[in-house]
């Protein structure tokens, strides 16, 4: 399904420009605001010099999913956000694109993760193939440590693969993520719902230490009068279908419940899909929308129509119902109000800790209060970004090591 890209990669000429843009600041704050602190004036400056292979092995070392931060990091808010431009009143410098340049450019050149190979190496399982997965897995194989992953649903990548907007990033566009990771001996076990079709005694006697990535849950239902109706469905289930190429009809008017990211995400995706109108209804006002302003703005203009203080009481064959007498058409209902908790799972493994429905763990090195688990991402975040995942399943990866040694 062919999406028309959010934000189209830079040319060769205007990346060597937009580079020498670049203040390559010592005391970087862009740096900072990354959470996975990848030396961004380091790997500007090698673009800028025609060092674009050694740009994309900078962006790496920090952090192994570069290529997918490019694409889906709210910049605006984190690099970007910080660059010292703003404080003369200038554009930024486009990080997320000269990134994503050097990036591409790695793939393109079948470019290769360091890793070791050590006869008789300790075992370590990952649970669930999303990025703090993939990003623990790399980390510890750089250092010789054997990795398999094991995840229930059937590709890997996690969020990448179902849960970030086509407009984002594509699922052909993971799978390279993943092979990447996989090219340095990392098995991937599909198909493989840990608790349910491997247990976790087996898993516990198997593997030295064990890391939980497993994310967050399907979106929590309303609980209200004609939710379980076909045309009423979850925003991650929907943006999963018409990302793994499952035939879609949404009919003329959409109706998007929610007011974060994800919201604005499937509204979008309808649009794309062929809905003539498309609403987001929040039941508070715009200044209480969890949504990044400049999505909201994407928003705008892509002709999404917002309805605020919309508490919607009854869903019908053709509408929504609000709590305020508004009715809404909609031959498709999308609700996007938050992720649960994947309990069940967690609450088999007895040893660690759950605060919240969260992993609890050492933020310095993701022990949990069990030493063998080690743990990351939105099961331990709550659900923040991929690149949080990253920083987090590195950070877990780098924790085992110690641990280990």
């Amino acid at each position: 399904m062919n999406f028309a890209e959010l934000h189209p990669p830079l040319a060769p000429q205007a990346a060597v420009a937009e580079a020498n843009r670049c203040l390559f600041c010592f005391d970087a704050p862009c740096a900072a605001a990354c959470p996975t602190h990848i030396d961004v004036p380091r790997f500007i400056k090698k673009i800028a010099t025609g060092n674009v292979f050694g740009s994309a092995e900078t962006i790496l070392e920090a952090n192994v999913l570069g290529l997918s931060c490019s694409r889906v990091c709210p910049v605006q808010v984190l690099c970007e956000g910080a660059c010292v431009y703003h404080n003369i009143n200038h554009q930024p410098i486009t990080i997320g694109l000269l990134q994503r340049h050097a990036m591409e450019h790695f793939y393109a050149s079948a470019g290769k993760l360091p890793y070791k190979t050590i006869a008789n190496a300790k075992k370590v399982a990952c649970i669930g193939a999303g990025p703090a997965s993939l990003a623990c897995a790399a980390e510890l194989r750089k250092h010789g440590i054997d990795v398999t992953i094991f995840d229930k649903r059937s590709q890997p990548g996690g969020l990448n693969t179902y849960g970030v907007a086509q407009y984002k990033f594509t699922p052909n566009d993971s799978a390279r993520e993943v092979e990447l990771v996989r090219a340095t001996g990392v098995e991937f076990r599909s198909g493989v719902s840990v608790g349910e079709d491997l247990s976790i005694e087996d898993l516990e006697r198997d593997f030295a230490a064990i890391f939980i990535g497993i994310g967050l849950g399907s979106t929590q239902p309303l609980g209200i009068p004609g939710e379980e109706m076909k045309h009423v469905v979850n925003a991650l289930e929907f943006i999963a279908a018409y990302k793994t190429a499952q035939p879609m009809h949404v009919g003329h008017c959409v109706a998007v419940i929610g007011g974060g990211n994800t919201a604005i995400d499937a509204a979008i995706a309808a649009k794309y899909l062929g809905a003539a109108h498309v609403s987001i209804l929040y039941r508070r006002t715009e200044a209480n929308m969890s949504a990044f302003s400049f999505e909201y703005e994407h928003a705008r203009r892509a002709g999404i129509n917002f309805i605020w203080n919309a508490r919607p009481i009854r869903f019908t064959e053709n509408s929504v119902e609000c709590e305020n007498g508004e009715v809404v058409p909609a031959q498709t209902v999308i609700i996007a109000i938050g992720q649960s908790r994947l309990l069940e799972t967690l609450q088999k493994i007895r040893t660690i800790e759950l605060r919240n429905g969260q992993v609890v763990v050492n933020p310095k090195t993701g022990q949990t209060a069990d030493p063998k688990y080690f743990a990351g991402g939105d099961c331990v975040n709550g659900g923040r970004e991929v690149v949080d995942g990253a920083a987090e399943g590195k950070r877990a990866g780098q924790g085992i090591l110690q641990w280990l040694t």
